[in-house]
């Protein structure tokens, strides 16, 4: 009996032990003392910027807030939900007070009050064919998610000199891509266009042909009503299966929009890791921009190009980098990042930040696209940087051929259509003149039709008179 006796008593000690682990630290809870615009502002907080919390008043929900600045006692926090109804005297307290309210279910691991306030949401293979918004809820009623963990969303960068370099080409669909401004897997490009010029139509091109095991969309600071469209028009039912869209639409707060950009990072990521072949497509690399500039401006930082503080120029080259080969060349990310450039200007400040940090650029031009030429790519504008490295060298001269007969043709138009250019005069114009039908019709394709790499090489060496 002395033995059964001390044996329980062993057991009850070992699960006493284990809940005391389990227990949350104490937490000093903070006041919030003042709401100025997006900022809310709490003294007694001693959390540090990145880490959650959970703003208080009387019954109603809490509201979730991230610690975005602070100035002497004071802490700055952006909401995630509805501040409306909050008042002075709120009770602020650090996430880790609470079990993490975004967690799936179980009991809270070790891991998860080692890293206590470190924003946590659903990542895995439960992703594929949900639709979720940036706190990683579902929004297509299609139930609960499943066979997902909650992770941190703040992961260390790869070493650079661990990634695989861009040597393999990847088929996209697209001709003028594929042949002129090939993709290597693994690169991370951008496209640049004006409002309305078929940047969406563009992506959900790329979204239906090209080679990839994952889709992860992030549909940030855009439209609401492009979620549901980009799902059942352009998706479909075929590709859904393989696709994650993370949305967060205009009207969601900028912190959200900014988390909702980290998250689709996050979900490529995983898929990455897993040695999947992941294509990430980012709409819009500007709004994520404007977000920052929101959050920024808003707990005073001051301005500088056209108004974005320089926190916005750190915050781009911090996502982007994310995306590219995975270790040792397990996995891939290739990701395309539209980028909005203000009344068409290739020179706005989040454009020319984003030209630098890319590995390509793809320019949509609105001359093109008024003219019914689509998908509207100004080749002359619009470049592959690794493209030297994925192509035989056969292709790249022949994608030179071509841009070079293109490029003389469009630097004498205006004398050609006013009939001041005589026949005759510069040989290498009139080839120009002659081919151009072929040229042109070759960089037109219809959005429901896609075209291969190899086909795509043999249609601009037809164009070009050498097929």
């Amino acid at each position: 009996m002395a033995i059964e006796a001390d044996t329980a008593w062993a057991e009850f000690i070992g699960r006493a032990r284990e809940r005391a682990r389990a227990e949350l630290p104490l937490a000093a809870r903070g006041t919030l003392t003042r709401m100025t615009g997006l900022v809310l502002e709490a003294v007694g907080l001693q959390s540090p910027v990145g880490s959650q919390c959970l703003v208080c008043q009387d019954a109603r929900a809490p509201v979730l807030a991230e610690v975005v600045g602070f100035a002497g006692d004071k802490a700055f926090l952006m909401p995630a939900g509805d501040i409306h109804g909050l008042s002075s005297g709120a009770s602020v307290t650090p996430a880790r007070a609470y079990l993490p309210p975004l967690r799936l279910g179980g009991p809270p691991s070790a891991d998860e009050h080692a890293g206590a306030g470190v924003l946590r949401l659903p990542l895995g293979e439960g992703l594929l064919g949900r639709v979720v918004d940036a706190q990683g809820q579902p929004l297509d009623h299609a139930g609960p998610l499943r066979d997902v963990a909650a992770q941190p969303m703040n992961r260390a960068p790869i070493n650079a000199m661990e990634r695989a370099p861009v040597r393999e080409p990847l088929d996209t669909g697209v001709r003028a891509i594929n042949a002129l401004l090939t993709v290597g897997r693994g690169q991370r490009l951008g496209l640049f266009a004006g409002s309305g010029v078929g940047k969406s139509v563009l992506l959900g091109m790329m979204a239906r042909y090209t080679e990839a095991d994952v889709i992860v969309v992030g549909l940030i600071g855009e439209r609401g009503r492009e979620v549901k469209e980009f799902v059942e028009d352009i998706l479909g039912r075929r590709d859904r299966d393989r696709a994650v869209v993370v949305a967060a639409p205009a009207d969601a707060p900028p912190l959200l929009r900014m988390q909702g950009a980290a998250y689709a990072t996050a979900v490529a990521e995983y898929f990455r890791d897993q040695g999947r072949h992941v294509l990430l497509l980012m709409d819009s690399l500007t709004r994520y921009a404007m977000a920052q500039r929101e959050i920024a401006l808003a707990i005073g930082e001051a301005p500088a190009t056209k108004g974005y503080p320089p926190s916005c120029f750190a915050k781009l080259p911090a996502l982007v980098e994310r995306s590219g080969n995975g270790l040792n060349g397990r996995g891939s990310i290739t990701a395309f990042y539209t980028v909005l450039s203000e009344g068409d200007d290739q020179q706005d400040p989040i454009a020319d930040a984003s030209r630098a940090i890319l590995d390509g650029h793809i320019v949509l031009s609105r001359a093109l696209a008024e003219g019914g030429h689509y998908p509207a790519i100004d080749i002359e504008q619009s470049a592959s940087r690794v493209m030297v490295s994925v192509v035989p060298a056969e292709h790249f001269a022949l994608a030179r051929d071509f841009r070079a007969v293109w490029s003389r043709y469009q630097k004498s138009s205006d004398l050609i259509q006013v009939g001041a250019y005589v026949n005759g005069s510069d040989p290498q114009l009139d080839e120009a003149i002659r081919l151009q039908p072929a040229m042109q019709a070759f960089l037109q394709q219809d959005m429901r039709a896609s075209s291969t790499l190899a086909q795509s090489v043999g249609a601009m060496a037809a164009a070009l008179g050498r097929g």
